[in-house]
């Protein structure tokens, strides 16, 4: 059919030889002329030919309307011109005749108007040709206003003047426009000056809504306004400016008061403009500036972010010095209310934390003038003054600390709504007024905020105020404090009753208050919305249990328990404690637990919803800091920083994280009380029923994988938390040294690589919350899951940790045999990681011997060990070490290094015999190095410090280590140690032991004495000042040798301030809770802080500081010394080992002897049982989950047929050997006799 097919398919080549475009798609700019011919060169000249045109036709109109421009310009000018002639002519006119009038007449005088009608006309012709570029304008309207300003007849200047559009409004804006001190000569701007107050007592309402322009211009006049330069005239003409608008009260004087505020309160040093405040504050309707500030900020909840920051501070600072001045330095109960300044220096205070936190002298003296020596502050400052803002100035810091006093915010809540009555009782339906109370919250919570480090007098301040509850009958008003009176608007709040009903409503209480529209894209009807209702309620949750956190730290049991002994409301004249006043009823505390579970339970369970989309990055706040590695460019700015991480309430650092923190730690701190003195239900604190617990511990080991793995990836980036340099000797540098050693760049460089790793080690934090929801409530809320199922899981992660290092090998000689055959260990032949692991220990040098030979392998104790005994005589003891040995090993060891009398010195017994860091020590190694006459801050003198600190750490390594293996120890640690143990692997919880809140409860299992003398200084009823004469110092007594040993050195006194100037701070009435505070942390936790860190470092080496905080401290001494409850015989019975003749046989009948061994067992009193099972076990409890938990297993061998043998033991494999006694009375008395004649070891 195609005949001219030839089987290729590629279209043939064409090629134009004709000399034509082939393309007809081809287009020819008007530019360029073609040479082509026909239709398509025809298109192309009229193409260019339209194009020439349209050029043209713009052209002509462009002519056109320039020369329209022209000729407008050309007739305003004549007419302006025009105008100006018969301006002058009629002013002219004018004169003429009053001089035809006046008998002596100077016409350089200005004369007034004849009446107001002629001033009008004259100001209308004036207005209309006006250009305050012309000089000889500026003149006209300098003449005008002097005759103006001279005119008597002025009656038409009233009511009819002050509408928009009049000559009088005209003037005024024209004034305002010209108004500026650079442009005009000073003449005109006293006349112009004069001129506004003028027109602000004829016109004030239009004045107040030009409010804005009006006080743009006196800013612009007042800046470069100096007191000395001008004479007392132009001082007290200034003054007037500013006044006018305020005095007249019309219905716009609160817009008046808006734009005084927002454009003329924001001007630095008005304190130097008019020599003093006091002249422009005493004219000044305070309550109607707080108003209108208040009643901006509630229709605009971004008005004050318009401002830039130094604006902001000093209209905070002016708004503060109003307030005091008003009320005076006596600040009494009886003022009047000032809600809306509360309200607005909350705002303000709230949107400058971050600002006022950087730039603030926070080391003050008690009258609040700023220090003008900090040499010490700067020499701790690591960050160079090119990362440091400017600091605030004098008169602003001063005003901001005025609002840290006890006087300014214990009496807050005398500006609060009353509370009526109803009956005896105080409930939440009394509640008058929660607008009072939310407005309160805010401002005490923004305190909280900005001035961190005196956080806890702020609290206290709160804590000690109190409002007054009217009476119903003519009795005297009763006080209510302040902690029960945010309870009262706590229990009223609809968050704390819908989260209480059900957790999961929690979730909606927490979620929209991110707030969506944070970038500023609000939708219109939330573009002009104040704080919405849930945010006002949560603020006044958050300072209620603020307020409770502090009270519980400073609150004895006996307090605690004492609500109950009298009126639940807490309402009394009789002189009772403040602190016994403060305690709540046990039932209200069963209610605000169940609030505070299940909304603890939803922070962590829900951790990933919470935290939105970006959970996985820190963006914003310090990680603006940063710059990569090795790069070059320097760290951002911290103003430019805009985090992102989720807040409560509207307030930036009312974190979901700082939250979550607050609410774990005060239901910890109620868990423990609850520990102590049982007041709760059982299973009150359990939350089994929220979570699914068939595969619970699966669950959690799985997530406890995956926590692993991703620690080992970033240890594999260079990220991981410990870099293995010796943590001690960095400690001891901070405390020891004022200045770092190095220049200011090396600084700087390790002061970003510090925040740096804290960036990173908070990032991977929430990372690890977001997935490991399970892992994350046993760490923080370990009493949610069961005692018993928590073991296991322990149990499980350890079992897990073996696996994982011994490559699958969890036999101890299994993993010899393969560290032999090269398939497990490090880059050591076999024999050498064996032989590590195994030492030679001599008896008479126990802790020593350990030391010296395992010190060295760090985590690696996790592993097998093996122990071969050398006695005094150097040989060594027979036997084969299959786990027994080790057993003795540990159990030996800490039996000679936790003995307070064995003179290692470093573990201390309290009135009850339980064990805690020496506190004492370090400050006595620094007296024998001194002694030496070993130099302080040498490398000989960190290194002897190192030594103590290695031995603190080793010790937790062998606890850790009887914990890792399942063997029990007889050592009974004080509670608030144990407690450090359980609060060092929280996720809110800081490194080593800050996560610890030490408390007043605490210290009585310190020091009994010394808890009995904080209880009397609290709880005193006289001068505490004059009486006890104390400041805030702390005295120790070190004594020149340790226990046991002779010295005739006296003893030597150490003095500390527990604050910056502490030594001139009294302790008094109102300041002693803080005292008793400080004190109490500086016993428990700054004192012995190197001792426990190093401790607590050692054990984190064997068992991970997470597995640790799934226990309280009561639990905690369980999985050390095995359980305290009484001995169950039967358990016992059932996973009892038998050996020799004792063997069961086929017919499973028990051996004679081995019935009535029980039979004893059964008939012996709990005392007697423990005796028995520390007689062979060493230790007098149980394993936590019963004796098939007990390593190695109880067992009971044949010990002879001699009926006069005691019964001996090989405590190290739990093993007892028993004579084949055939009556029972004689078996029980040979061994309770063998028991009290210490017939225990005996390896044989």
């Amino acid at each position: 059919m195609f005949q001219s097919f030839n089987g290729n398919s590629r279209r043939p080549r064409q090629v134009n030889l004709s000399g034509r475009n082939a393309n007809p798609f081809t287009a020819i700019t008007a530019g360029n002329s073609s040479t082509g011919v026909g239709a398509k060169a025809t298109l192309a000249h009229a193409h260019q030919d339209r194009l020439l045109r349209q050029q043209e036709r713009d052209r002509t109109n462009a002519a056109r309307i320039i020369q329209r421009v022209w000729r407008g310009h050309l007739s305003r000018r004549c007419l302006t011109e025009n105008r100006r002639q018969i301006w002058d002519e009629h002013r002219y006119t004018r004169r003429q005749a009053l001089q035809s009038m006046v008998s002596q007449y100077d016409s350089s005088v200005p004369l007034p108007f004849r009446h107001a009608d002629e001033a009008i006309d004259e100001l209308q012709l004036l207005l209309s040709f006006v250009d305050y570029n012309q000089p000889k304008d500026l003149q006209r309207l300098d003449s005008f206003i002097e005759e103006l300003l001279m005119t008597t007849d002025n009656t038409n200047f009233g009511r009819q003047q002050d509408i928009p559009g009049s000559p009088m409004v005209r003037l005024l804006l024209l004034a305002l426009q010209i108004f500026d001190p650079n442009r005009i000569p000073p003449k005109l701007q006293r006349n112009l000056m004069s001129l506004l107050v003028y027109l602000t007592a004829k016109i004030p309402k239009e004045t107040a809504r030009n409010s804005e322009k009006y006080y743009s211009a006196i800013a612009r006049v007042t800046l470069p306004f100096k007191p000395e330069a001008n004479g007392t005239f132009e001082c007290s003409l200034l003054l007037s400016c500013v006044l006018g608008p305020l005095n007249t009260i019309t219905s716009e004087t609160l817009t008046a008061y808006e734009g005084f505020a927002m454009f003329f309160l924001t001007l630095p040093g008005l304190q130097d403009s008019f020599r003093s405040l006091e002249s422009l504050v005493s004219h000044i309707n305070y309550k109607l500036l707080a108003n209108a500030l208040a009643t901006l900020s509630r229709n605009s909840s971004k008005v004050f972010l318009g401002l830039n920051v130094e604006g902001r501070l000093w209209l905070l600072a002016y708004l503060i010095y109003f307030h005091n001045f008003i009320h005076g330095k006596e600040f009494t109960t009886t003022q009047a209310k000032d809600p809306d300044y509360v309200y607005v220096v909350s705002i303000l205070l709230s949107s400058l934390a971050t600002e006022i936190k950087a730039r603030i002298n926070i080391d003050q003296t008690a009258n609040g003038e700023v220090p003008q020596d900090n040499k010490e502050q700067k020499k701790r400052d690591v960050s160079a003054e090119s990362l440091c803002p400017s600091p605030l100035p004098h008169f602003i810091q001063q005003e901001i600390m005025s609002l840290v006093s006890q006087r300014s915010v214990a009496n807050l809540l005398s500006q609060g709504s009353e509370l009526s009555l109803n009956g005896d009782n105080t409930s939440s339906s009394d509640f008058c007024n929660k607008d009072d109370a939310r407005a309160l919250a805010s401002y005490a919570l923004t305190l909280l905020t900005v001035f961190t480090r005196r956080a806890d007098e702020i609290r206290m301040w709160i804590y000690l105020g109190s409002t007054i509850v009217p009476s119903s009958d003519n009795s005297p008003a009763l006080r209510l404090p302040a902690l029960k009176y945010f309870w009262i608007s706590t229990k009223a709040t609809t968050v704390f009753n819908s989260i209480k009903q059900n957790s999961q409503n929690a979730l909606k209480h927490l979620i929209p208050n991110r707030h969506p529209h944070f970038d500023g894209k609000a939708s219109a009807s939330q573009s002009v919305s104040q704080p919405n209702e849930t945010d006002q309620e949560w603020k006044i949750i958050l300072l209620f249990l603020e307020l409770l956190t502090f009270v519980l730290k400073v609150m004895d049991d006996e307090e605690f328990f004492s609500a109950n002994e009298h009126n639940s409301s807490g309402l009394s004249n009789k002189a009772r404690s403040w602190t016994r006043e403060s305690a709540l009823p046990l039932k209200e505390i069963q209610g605000l637990t169940v609030f505070l579970k299940n909304l603890a339970f939803v922070m962590y369970w829900n951790a990933t919803t919470l935290a939105g989309e970006d959970s996985s990055v820190l963006s914003g706040g310090i990680g603006s800091w940063f710059v990569p590695a090795g790069s070059n460019n320097p760290p951002k700015s911290h103003k430019s920083a805009k985090p992102k991480e989720p807040t409560l309430a509207g307030i930036k650092s009312m974190t979901i994280d700082y939250v979550k923190g607050t609410v774990t730690g005060l239901l910890r701190m109620i868990y423990e009380r609850d520990s102590r003195r049982k007041f709760l239900p059982d299973g009150h604190w359990l939350m089994t029923e929220h979570i699914d617990m068939d595969g619970f511990i699966s669950a959690v080991v799985e997530e406890e994988e995956n926590r692993h793995q991703a620690q080992e990836d970033d240890s594999e980036n260079g990220d991981s938390d410990r870099d293995g340099t010796g943590e001690a000797e960095e400690e001891e540098e901070e405390e020891d040294v004022d200045i770092l050693i190095g220049a200011s760049r090396t600084q700087q460089t390790r002061f970003y690589e510090k925040l740096r790793r804290q960036q990173q080690k908070n990032s991977r934090k929430k990372k690890l919350a977001a997935v490991t929801p399970r892992l994350q409530i046993l760490q923080n809320m370990p009493f949610f899951i069961p005692f018993e199922t928590r073991v296991q899981i322990f149990r499980a992660f350890i079992h897990l940790d073996q696996y994982r290092r011994r490559h699958g090998n969890i036999d101890p000689d299994q993993w010899r045999m393969a560290v032999m055959h090269a398939t497990a260990g490090e880059n050591l032949s076999g024999s050498e990681t064996l032989s590590k692991h195994h030492a030679r220990i001599r008896r008479d040098n126990l802790f020593e011997d350990a030391f010296e030979q395992f010190y060295g392998l760090g985590d690696r104790l996790k592993e097998p060990i093996q122990i071969s005994f050398v006695d005094k005589f150097n040989t060594l003891e027979a036997g084969i070490d299959g786990g027994g040995v080790m057993k003795e090993f540990l159990t030996s060891v800490t039996s000679e290094a936790f003995n307070p009398s064995n003179g290692l010195d470093l573990f201390l017994e309290n009135d009850q015999n339980l064990l805690y860091p020496n506190p004492y020590i370090v400050e006595r190694q620094k007296d024998i190095l001194r002694s030496a006459g070993i130099e302080e801050r040498t490398a000989e003198w960190y290194e002897e410090m190192r030594e103590l600190m290695k031995r603190f750490e080793f010790l937790g390594r062998v606890i850790g280590k009887c914990m890792y293996e399942g063997i029990l120890v007889d050592v009974n640690f004080a509670r608030f140690f144990l407690l450090k143990w359980a609060l060092t692997g929280g996720s809110s919880s800081a490194s080593k032991e800050s996560g610890y809140r030490a408390n007043l409860n605490d210290l009585k299992d310190l020091d009994e004495a010394f808890y009995q003398g904080l209880l009397t200084l609290k709880n005193y009823p006289g001068d505490v000042a004059e009486d006890f004469s104390i400041n805030f110092t702390v005295t120790d007594e070190i004594s020149a040798a340790g226990p046991g040993e002779d010295s005739h050195q006296p003893s030597r006194l150490i003095t500390r301030e527990l604050k910056p100037g502490g030594s001139n701070i009294p302790v008094t009435n109102e300041n002693r809770l803080v005292y008793i505070s400080y004190v109490t942390r500086y016993r428990l936790q700054l004192q012995p802080q190197q001792q426990t860190n190093a401790f607590l470092r050692g054990l984190g080496d064997i068992i991970q500081p997470s597995w640790l905080s799934m226990f309280n401290q009561s639990e905690l001494q369980t999985l050390v010394g095995g359980d305290s409850s009484e001995i169950d015989v039967a358990d016992l019975r059932n996973n009892t080992q038998y050996g020799g003749l004792y063997v069961i046989g086929d017919d499973l009948q028990e051996h004679p002897t081995i019935k009535i061994f029980w039979e004893v067992m059964y008939s012996l009193s709990d005392t007697e049982r423990r005796q028995v099972l520390k007689f062979v076990t060493s230790t007098p409890r149980a394993p936590l989950l019963g004796f098939v938990q007990l390593k190695p297993r109880f067992s009971i061998r044949d010990g002879g047929v001699d009926q006069e043998r005691l019964p001996s033991t090989s405590t190290c494999v739990n093993l007892l050997k028993l004579p084949r006694y055939t009556d029972a009375k004689v078996l029980k008395n040979k061994l309770l006799y063998a028991i009290k004649a210490g017939a225990g070891f005996d390896l044989s």
